[in-house]
């Protein structure tokens, strides 16, 4: 099978493109380092298209693996015969080879494998046959076969185990199941119920307790939740399709005339009941499951890439605070480098006196630190210490902000060797307010330093596969990453471990070498660091960042590789690299009226990368967060007894979900819009519509108080108004 020639007709991509990528991703390189700096040879795929061609890879070779070792276990039987190896080879999935093995696979012992042992197998190929239209006596040829040491005393035990035979071979038909399966995908309903263990009780899964939906349209996200509603043993699910469309499949191919025929019959039949139709439920279900899995990762990675770059709160003084009840509310102060300056703990829910000896604490702490902005964790009393801080800003007049910050994953960090090693003399609680302080700073720098899995934002996230949700999610983070750059200089190992081409115990040796040597001052002392060789150097010079650096280049994304062909550039207008730091408006001015085409032409370098150097030249130091909006800072706070339905409120999105998006618009729960609220227009997946982060106008169409649910829409509203 010629790979890169399946994948870009897959894919709609060149044949030479996804050849140029196998190699050089088959030569170690990274996917970040490839759609970044070798866009010539790859012409200018970008990393989603790189990982689609990861996958497609990886199961193409996975299933030409598998071709070769079933191959080889049939012929070891001596079974293997042209046209099968053919049909084999043909083969364009996993699951079609596995059904054209089935026959031959070593099988736990069945009512067949028994039958067989009795010697009669010659006899359910005889019945097979039917004989149309000649008189053969069943009864007289099954007693030909009686045998009391095996247990076959009479023609009727002959010819049931017969049957069986003949079943077992039905269901392993190749062909049949195929035609099967895509019948039962066609025309089968998904049917759910309350199981008998729990009855009609109370439960999330209750609108699943008389459902029934057909199997080619039934949504990812329900698919998992009725998986979920089955496992806490709320429901009982199955696969429903029509018998007589099923049974006619099965009668068609194998059912003729002739005085056999009846028995034929029932034992297809029975081969579709007992065998048939079990296996293909299991197998459709477990497909669903997968698909539904795989747009659960997708939605979660999505969601995740938003969050991951929201623009960083820089040059500000932050108090972060992570609420709670009876354990009272964390608080620490981090300056505007995120370094922590003060910790402490006030019981703003335990009673008025103690609530205003809060207020008094939190006034102190925001005075005594001129702190410009307050995160509050968004878990547990959220918003009920969000009105003690509310009330302190409004009293005292303070011009300082606050902002709800997800919390999601701020114990996990908290509770890790990593936060040990940070504040080795802090109790867990209160590690958790020095991360939600600094995630307002630097989202992307302080959520690496915990699972990506634990970040709350998805759906049904932990009810897919653990590995194939990491793989992806690691995918997320390493883009993330190296789409922004890493200061080498003030990178965490947790940080420094997604830079492309850097391992986690390589990213430790270069914080270890830095605080041994100081600061970083070229990109090649990378050189030094012990298991950090040539091609790890080549892979992540690009992608680390030296504000104080000898070398203003080293402060942009221009690949060490580069370095001659910008420095020509910058000769052509007149400049030395160095003027980067002082004459960069001059610069700019200049380079506008180059063309990369131009330049690449009497260079001799790819369009693409001249392209890029140009952009990289004009705004050194550039991170692409800052061109996003600001996230929402509050003043106040509002009561779900506040809303009513009509009021155009202004709300941040926390999440996405295949049925709509969840805002933040100051009430204790968020609001959800659903996909029909979207848009004025057709909207396939809300993600057409909003991402996580963004700032977005919403219309309360619905307040339900004894739920606490929020209903809001976006229709007849101007997003883009809402970003201005």
């Amino acid at each position: 099978m010629d790979f890169t020639q399946v994948i870009a007709q897959e894919l709609g991509l060149g044949q030479a493109q996804v050849k140029e990528a196998v190699n050089l991703l088959d030569d170690g390189n990274t996917i970040p380092f490839i759609a970044r700096y070798r866009k010539e040879v790859t012409g200018e795929l970008d990393e989603n298209a790189l990982r689609s061609i990861v996958e497609r890879l990886d199961y193409l070779r996975r299933l030409e693996q598998r071709k070769t070792e079933v191959l080889r276990l049939i012929d070891e039987q001596g079974k293997l015969t042209e046209e099968l190896s053919a049909q084999i080879a043909a083969a364009a999935v996993l699951q079609d080879v596995e059904d054209l093995y089935r026959p031959y696979k070593q099988k736990r012992r069945t009512r067949a494998t028994v039958a067989k042992e009795k010697g009669l197998e010659p006899l359910a190929s005889w019945v097979l046959v039917q004989y149309p239209g000649v008189r053969v006596d069943p009864q007289a040829e099954a007693e030909k076969y009686l045998n009391p040491e095996l247990e076959v005393n009479t023609a009727e035990d002959a010819l049931a185990g017969a049957m069986d035979i003949i079943a077992e071979t039905i269901a392993d038909d190749a062909f049949l199941r195929k035609r099967i399966r895509e019948e039962t995908w066609r025309s089968a309903d998904v049917v759910a119920a309350a199981s008998a263990k729990k009855g009609q009780e109370r439960s999330p899964y209750e609108m699943y307790y008389e459902y029934r939906e057909p199997v080619r349209k039934i949504p990812p996200h329900r698919i998992l939740a009725l998986n979920r509603g089955e496992i806490e043993e709320f429901l009982t699910v199955k696969i429903e399709a029509p018998p007589d469309a099923v049974s006619r499949l099965v009668e068609a191919r194998y059912v003729k005339t002739g005085p056999c025929a009846p028995l034929v019959q029932k034992a297809a039949l029975d081969a579709y009941k007992r065998l048939l139709e079990p296996s293909i439920e299991r197998e459709i279900r477990s497909e669903l499951s997968a698909q539904a899995e795989e747009q659960a990762i997708k939605v979660f990675a999505a969601n995740l890439r938003q969050l991951l770059l929201q623009p960083p709160v820089r040059g500000k003084m932050v108090l972060g605070l992570d609420p709670g009840f009876r354990t009272g509310c964390k608080w620490a102060v981090v300056d505007e480098t995120g370094k922590l300056l003060k910790v402490g703990v006030i019981y703003p829910h335990s009673g008025k006196n103690q609530r205003q000896e809060a207020k008094n604490s939190l006034r102190k702490a925001i005075t005594e630190f001129a702190v410009n902005i307050i995160a509050i964790g968004n878990g547990t009393a959220s918003r009920e210490t969000e009105e003690v801080v509310a009330e302190v800003i409004q009293e005292d007049g303070l011009a300082t902000e606050f902002i709800l910050v997800s919390e999601a994953g701020a114990s996990v960090y908290s509770a890790s060797k990593l936060a040990g090693e940070e504040f080795p003399d802090f109790d867990l609680s209160l590690r958790s307010a020095v991360s939600i302080a600094r995630r307002l700073q630097d989202p992307l720098a302080e959520l690496v330093k915990i699972e990506p899995k634990a970040v709350g934002v998805g759906q049904y996230q932990h009810d897919v596969q653990p590995k194939k949700l990491e793989e992806s999610l690691h995918g997320v983070v390493e883009t993330c990453v190296n789409a922004v750059g890493v200061d080498l200089n003030t990178a965490s190992a947790s940080l420094l471990q997604y830079v492309a081409g850097l391992k986690p115990a390589v990213a430790k040796n270069i914080v270890t070498w830095r605080e041994e040597h100081g600061k970083f001052r070229q990109r090649d002392q990378l050189k030094k660091i012990p298991r950090l060789g040539a091609q790890t150097y080549i892979q992540c010079a690009g992608f680390i960042r030296l504000p104080d650096g000898d070398n203003p280049l080293e402060n942009t994304p221009v690949h060490p590789e580069s370095y001659q062909l910008a420095e020509s550039i910058l000769a052509k207008i007149g400049h030395k690299t160095q003027d980067l730091k002082d004459q960069l408006a001059e610069i700019r001015q200049k380079l506008t009226v180059l063309t990369a085409e131009e330049l690449a032409a009497e260079f001799g370098a790819g369009v693409p990368t001249v392209r890029d150097i140009l952009d990289a030249l004009q705004r050194p130091g550039r991170d692409p967060r800052e061109d996003l909006p600001r996230p929402l800072l509050r003043r106040d706070v509002t009561h779900l007894e506040d809303l009513q339905e009509g009021m155009i409120l202004e709300g941040t999105v926390r999440n996405v979900v295949d049925f709509g998006a969840f805002v933040d618009i100051g009430v204790k729960h968020d609001g959800l819009v659903h996909i029909s609220q979207l848009s004025d227009k057709y909207v396939k997946h809300p993600m057409e519509a909003v991402a996580v982060g963004d700032i977005v106008k919403v219309r309360v169409i619905g307040i339900d108080k004894g739920r606490e649910r929020v209903s809001l829409s976006m229709r007849e509203l101007s997003v883009n108004s809402a970003l201005a």
